[in-house]
Parts: C-alpha cells; structure tokens; sequence
C-alpha cells in the first residue's frame, strides 16, 4: 500500500520558494534551540550558529522579492506551500511543549 500523495506546491515565484524554504530552515534551527525542548546545549549551540546564516538567506530571499517588485505576501498561497512541506508540525516545536499535569 502506498502512503498517501502529497498535494502539489501552489505555483510560486522563485523568491517566493526561497523565502518558503529559508523561512523552515530557520524554523527548525529555532526548534534545535528551543530551551523547553533540548537536550544538551552542544546541539543549541551548533543550531544557533547556523542560524545566523539561515537568517541572512531569509532576509536575502525577502529582498530580492522586495527589489523585483514584489511588494505583497500572498499569505493563502504560501501557507498552503508550508503545509503541504510539514510548516505546522515543525513550527511547533518552536513552542513550549503542553503543560503535563501532575
């Protein structure tokens, strides 16, 4: 049995897949980071290094976008394109964990 067909990606710009994909590689850098979810402070370490330059793309890809006129984030569209590449589960890990009742 075959496991379910993804949704196609909306019809984006290539900035516009930039953006996408430096947006989630930050998101899951910020993940590794995240105090409430971490391990060891070697792996928040490594992921904070990286950050920096996953922020320079992000901020880069918005650039470009803004220089070719690109002024409007077509938020329906790109949401779609985060959900079908798993936008929701990994920005939750950004966040805290639910709180366990004892």
């Amino acid at each position: 049995m075959y496991p379910p067909e993804q949704p196609p990606l909306p019809a984006l710009t290539r900035a516009e897949c930039e953006l996408v994909d430096a947006y989630l590689a930050v998101v899951n850098l910020l993940a590794r980071i995240n105090p409430a979810r971490g391990d060891d402070t070697y792996r928040g370490l490594r992921a904070a290094q990286a950050l920096v330059s996953r922020a320079t793309a992000l901020r880069d890809a918005l650039t470009l976008m803004h220089q070719r006129g690109e002024s409007e984030v077509h938020a329906a569209t790109l949401t779609r394109a985060l959900r079908v590449l798993d936008g929701e589960r990994r920005t939750q890990r950004v966040t805290l964990p639910p709180e366990t009742v004892s």
